[in-house]
């Protein structure tokens, strides 16, 4: 009988184990998820060719990967769509989706799914209530319109958008039935539509511009689902101005085949992995969408024996090339399998470095902050901080690496490390007291304010979050926290709050648990404050 590593006797289970375990890692391979995300957008850009006048997105994070040229994101979690999990999350209302889809008259949404499903959990239930309650909302607002005799023109729609019809017409032809997937249960759907009334009405109470969605939209939204099973008659491909509503095109990029699939070419043979670019974290080792992009060409010719060599120099190159620019740029470090006599060790991908390419990043600085309307208050990435800094813009930096500022600029700037509640659950609750200070001392004095984080989505959105709510009155005039007493912290009252930033901030992804930290340190001033 085999000895294992302590001396101990292996049993033919473990034997069995370990030899799943090998099989499993050399099948999730590198070249293979990369290999599998190429193979799939190819099946992406085919379908984009079908509707080229319809604008592509990616639903955050997975389906990033599997295009080079996506026009905008949007963030459904799956999670919000699973069984006896079902919900509307109004912290993720993706309203610049439906103002996009109504502009361009739809949109393709592009995700992926593991092993043994055809869809996301994200297209096949979240994305279908968030239409249907869309749907709903627009519905109660021309009705109310409706009621009170107000015209398509009076009320902010254009002849273009509904012709010379009156509301009352429009609201004959508006479709708010729920449309799901036949794949989901019957019962399933049952108990979704029994709570679209309530969500209907939550919608309705956090205050948001529905009005806006209404004058944009020219037909309800609805969606429709194309996996790599669907067969579409390419020379009977339907017009989507044709469709007597504005479709939202989801499509899952991966097949969802149960057997695993060994593929080869004239040069490799390679492992098909579906939904290869989901949980990034665990195999892509610093590669990112655009970075793998960029160099698509040497990877996937690259085979799988060095792909990983080949990784590890692109993105050291990439962090080389970010570091002399002064953006963040981590030491990107990746657990190895076994080293050498079996122990193990954490590999740094600094290896021989060849010359970084400019080409790589051409961000758009612009794209990277975001005003919120007329408060004077910004919130972006702090890769561009630096530049936004002047004598009548702050900054309040909570990225934990420092940005560059001249010494003419210091008593202009204040830096806050702080880190999400999955890394430290306090971090940014220790940090707002002093945050909301420095923004009430600058602001009082009529100076702007920016703040920024590593991607200006998260935990700047809840230094924003709270700041707004201290020192903003509800008509959002800056008052340094005089209306802040009469104020009922309440999630609702959060809530408005946040769909206010979102408004303006459409990459806006605050996490549940760094909201949490900042309704805790509301509550606690509050409760100072009535002492």
């Amino acid at each position: 009988m085999a000895e294992n590593e302590g001396g101990e006797p292996r049993t033919t289970r473990d034997s069995i184990y370990r030899v799943a375990r090998s099989i499993k890692r050399r099948d999730n391979s590198l070249y293979n998820a990369l290999r599998s995300i190429y193979q799939d957008s190819l099946f992406v850009d085919e379908i984009s060719n079908l509707w080229p006048k319809l604008p592509l997105l990616a639903n955050l994070r997975c389906g990033l990967w599997y295009s080079p040229r996506f026009d905008a994101t949007c963030y459904f979690k799956s999670t919000d769509g699973h069984t006896n999990n079902l919900s509307f999350n109004t912290s993720r209302l993706n309203f610049h989706l439906p103002l996009l889809a109504g502009e361009k008259g739809g949109c393709i949404i592009i995700d992926s799914t593991r092993k043994g499903k055809k869809f996301p959990d994200s297209m096949s239930k979240t994305i279908p209530i968030w239409c249907c309650v869309l749907n709903r909302s627009i519905y109660n607002h021309l009705e109310r319109l409706c009621n009170t005799g107000t015209q398509l023109n009076d009320a902010g729609f254009t002849s273009d958008d509904h012709g010379e019809r009156s509301i009352r017409q429009l609201l004959d032809t508006w479709d708010c039935s729920l449309h799901m997937p036949l794949w989901v249960s019957k019962t399933e759907k049952a108990s979704i539509e029994a709570r679209l009334d309530e969500w209907t009405k939550q919608l309705e109470e956090s205050g948001a511009d529905i009005g806006s969605i209404a004058s944009c939209l020219r037909k309800p939204l609805r969606p429709l689902w194309v996996s790599q099973k669907t067969v579409i008659w390419l020379n009977e491909v339907p017009d989507h101005e044709s469709w007597e509503f504005t479709p939202l095109i989801l499509v899952s990029a991966s097949d969802s085949g149960e057997v695993q699939q060994y593929r080869t070419n004239s040069e490799f043979s390679w492992s098909y992995i579906p939904g290869a670019g989901d949980d990034e974290e665990s195999w892509s080792r610093g590669l990112s969408p655009s970075v793998f992009w960029n160099h698509v060409d040497d990877l996937i010719d690259s085979g799988p024996e060095v792909c990983n060599q080949k990784v590890a120099e692109i993105v050291e190159s990439d962090r080389v090339y970010r570091a002399q620019r002064g953006l963040e740029a981590p030491q990107i470090v990746v657990k190895s399998s076994k080293a050498n006599n079996g122990v193990k060790r954490d590999e740094h991908l600094s290896v021989s470095v060849p010359k970084p390419r400019v080409e790589m990043m051409n961000a758009n600085d612009g794209s990277l902050v975001s005003w919120l309307a007329s408060t004077n208050l910004a919130l972006g990435s702090s890769q561009v901080a630096s530049k936004m800094l002047s004598i009548d813009c702050c900054l309040l930096n909570c990225d934990k690496n420092p940005v560059s500022v001249p010494p003419s600029h210091l008593e202009e700037h204040l830096h806050l490390p702080m880190m999400g509640s999955k890394f430290d659950r306090f971090s940014i609750l220790k940090n707002l007291p002093s945050a909301v200070s420095f923004a009430k001392m600058k602001m009082s004095m009529g100076k702007k304010l920016l703040v920024c984080c590593q991607d200006g989505e998260d935990i700047s959105v809840c230094v924003c979050l709270a700041i707004l709510i201290s020192l903003f009155n509800e008509e959002g005039t800056f008052d340094g926290g005089r209306s802040f007493e009469e104020k009922s912290i309440t999630k609702l009252e959060m809530r408005r709050v946040l769909i206010f930033i979102c408004k303006y901030a459409v990459n806006a992804r605050p996490s549940r648990g760094n909201l949490r930290q900042v309704f805790g340190f509301l509550s606690s001033q509050r409760e100072n404050s009535d002492e």
